[in-house]
């Protein structure tokens, strides 16, 4: 028997040849029919992108937009890397440093010369909203 396996033994090659029967003289069971098949359909409304869902402590937290959130963010990245308290010259610096575009640096030289404590204190002279209690 050429067909048989050396790693399995006969009781084994014929349990394997028992299962893949089916598949191989094309029984109802094959992989080749599925086409035949219907699609599943789901009966639920359509998925709507506008609506609210997930859990409501998502998303901008009270006390702050979407925008806030954002250049808050922006922010933090910008500033990533300074050591604090710092004054506004090594802010400045900093952001010139790290290549931040004209605006960012503009904006950051609007800013009174004082020490800052950490990224709120500057984001919070800046404008942006700061977050209330969430919970």
């Amino acid at each position: 028997m050429p067909d048989k396996s050396d790693k399995h033994g006969p009781k084994v090659d014929d349990e394997i040849g028992h299962e893949t029967e089916g598949m191989v003289r094309g029984g109802h069971s094959t992989h080749a029919e599925e086409f035949k098949e219907t699609e599943p359909y789901s009966g639920d409304a359509p998925w709507d992108p506008t609506a609210a869902t997930g859990d409501p402590r998502e998303g901008s937290p009270p006390g702050m937009s979407a925008g806030d959130v954002e250049g808050r963010s922006g922010l933090a990245r910008l500033l990533s890397g300074v050591r604090y308290p710092a004054r506004l010259d090594d802010l400045v610096a900093h952001a010139s440093g790290a290549g931040a575009d004209d605006a960012a640096v503009g904006a950051l030289e609007t800013l009174p010369d004082r020490e800052y404590e950490n990224v709120a204190d500057v984001a919070d002279e800046l404008g942006y909203g700061r977050e209330n209690r969430r919970f």
